[in-house]
């Protein structure tokens, strides 16, 4: 660990961040030519902020995050953190694999969330040297963690160019069956209002999963043609997100997963956010069959940081994911990874100024 941790003073700054427990925890900062800076933790592989330039090439933090790794210890709600096992809600906490019933831990009413109550996001990961401004996080979820079967090995890389782009890539491997759905949950703020009602939003998406009023999955897929869920064209978030319509009326709001147009695997377009008052607009694309578009709905104002209150709406995030409850969905495309697999993901946001291009963990933000 301390060799890796002096291969990476090469091509990044580090510091120390902190500890939890014995285990030291450290803040990674990429930098490119550009002036772009990302900085990430080791603890949960959180993007705690993410300088972007507007229009004018002023830098902002585009990304909400706490101020303290103790901050982040004591209330997150996900701010820029890797989730797993599996990302999102799975029903009652139960699902069965090669005939074997698994309980979860039930931490969102009935239902399991993000991977349970110590999910990837609350660990430390172990960091690696991956190449000129990019780290390689790794994680080995033991065979039984949070209830889930196999020893599970996941690595993350984290890079920024010098072209402006972050991209974040997913691998994993295990020794047995098991499920997996992993995402990142940064909240995103391209302008720094109180809230995100102004920002516009593209979704390349036709269809989306209409859920229960626990947000689970009903097993439909559902055409958003006349009806509130339709993004195909940029619209204003704050347009639609209080119709009386009964999907946002049982999620507060957008907290939807939205089956992404094309071929599951290959790279394509998921999302567009953009910010008119500083020209920013982020892109995502993703190898993942849907994207999660949570527009911040129980965000209460109880959590602070970089001197902000966040309330309601403060800011929105695009999970590239499997969908919800897949493993008890047969018609959904399946979540379970068999021990003779090598999982692989990738997700790319891009932000661009005028013709160069930026990337964000295959989400992208752009400059206009």
């Amino acid at each position: 660990m301390f060799a890796n941790r002096l291969k990476l003073i090469t091509v990044m700054r580090i510091q120390s961040y902190g500890h939890i427990g014995k285990n030291p925890v450290d803040l990674y900062t990429l930098t490119n030519k550009n002036g772009i800076e990302v900085k990430i933790t080791n603890y949960g592989g959180i993007i705690t902020s993410f300088l972007a330039p507007d229009r004018n090439g002023n830098l902002g933090d585009i990304v909400l995050g706490r101020d303290s790794l103790d901050d982040y210890v004591k209330a997150n709600p996900f701010f820029g953190c890797l989730v797993g096992r599996m990302g999102n809600r799975i029903a009652n906490g139960r699902f069965t694999l090669n005939g074997v019933d698994y309980k979860l831990l039930q931490n969102d009413g009935d239902n399991h969330l993000h991977g349970g109550k110590v999910g990837f996001d609350k660990v430390v990961w172990q960091t690696h040297e991956a190449g000129p401004n990019s780290l390689a996080l790794t994680y080995l979820s033991r065979d039984g963690e949070e209830g889930y079967p196999g020893n599970l090995y996941v690595t993350v890389i984290y890079a920024l160019s010098n072209d402006n782009a972050l991209r974040i890539h997913y691998t994993a491997n295990t020794d047995q069956t098991t499920i997996l759905n992993l995402t990142n949950h940064t909240y995103f703020n391209l302008s720094g209002a109180p809230t995100i009602l102004d920002h516009d939003m593209q979704l390349f998406a036709s269809r989306f999963t209409p859920g229960d009023k626990g947000l689970i999955p009903t097993g439909e897929l559902q055409s958003v043609d006349g009806t509130p869920m339709d993004f195909r064209q940029s619209t204003r978030i704050g347009d639609r997100i209080d119709a009386d319509y009964d999907q946002l009326n049982y999620g507060g709001g957008y907290d939807h997963n939205y089956v992404v147009d094309g071929p599951m695997g290959t790279l394509r377009p998921a999302a567009r956010a953009s910010d008119k008052s500083t020209g920013r607009v982020l892109e995502t694309t993703t190898t993942e069959p849907a994207i999660q578009f949570y527009a911040g709905n129980f965000l209460d104002g109880s959590v602070t940081g970089k001197g902000r209150i966040y309330n309601k709406r403060s800011g929105f995030c695009l999970e590239t994911q499997h969908i919800p409850d897949s493993p008890n969905q047969p018609s959904f495309p399946a979540a379970d990874f068999s021990f003779f697999c090598h999982f692989q993901q990738r997700c790319l946001r891009r932000l661009i100024e005028r013709v160069e291009c930026f990337f964000v963990d295959d989400h992208r933000v752009l400059r206009q």
